[in-house]
């Protein structure tokens, strides 16, 4: 029996090469395209120009109709509150009570007492000095003092916050 071997057209690669440059042209040279695939690849190309607007006129509308099926829920909550602030306004003890509270109606032979300063002295606001009772003078005309101010204010560089 003969040991056959590799034929001698084919060489062994040895086993780290050293990196060679890539000629461009010599691989688009062997690349071959028949005309079947000329015509998938238009295709295919003319079907992404063709959906891919429309993909996105259809996420666009998507996103309208969220925000528009929320707006309707806002408001549908709206007018299940108004048609439950209706109903409370067809029972005559609610509107009785609303009379008593916002427009102090009283029934007739009632007496009624409105309390003034009901807070506490914790909440109540504190007393400020005293105004003077005299006149005071100031050293300044208050025309002057304010067009001063305005032209200083208009030829001022930089903004300068008050002084604490």
């Amino acid at each position: 029996m003969s040991e056959r071997t590799a034929p001698p057209s084919r060489s062994r690669r040895p086993a780290r090469t050293p990196r060679r440059r890539v000629d461009v042209r010599e691989w688009l040279g062997g690349i071959r395209l028949s005309g079947f695939m000329v015509i998938m690849l238009g295709l295919v190309v003319l079907a992404v120009l063709v959906l891919v607007p429309t993909i996105g006129t259809y996420v666009d509308q998507r996103q309208r109709i969220a925000v528009l099926e929320q707006s309707v829920s806002v408001t549908q909550d709206e007018i299940d509150e108004l048609q439950t602030e209706s109903e409370r306004w067809s029972d005559p003890a609610y509107i009785m009570t609303q009379a008593r509270e916002r427009l102090y109606y009283v029934k007739p032979g009632e007496v009624v007492y409105l309390v003034d300063n009901d807070l506490d002295a914790a909440d109540q606001p504190q007393d400020e000095t005293p105004v003077s009772d005299e006149v005071q003078q100031t050293p300044t005309d208050w025309m002057s003092q304010l067009v001063s101010s305005v032209v200083a204010a208009g030829a001022a560089q930089t903004a300068v916050g008050p002084e604490d």
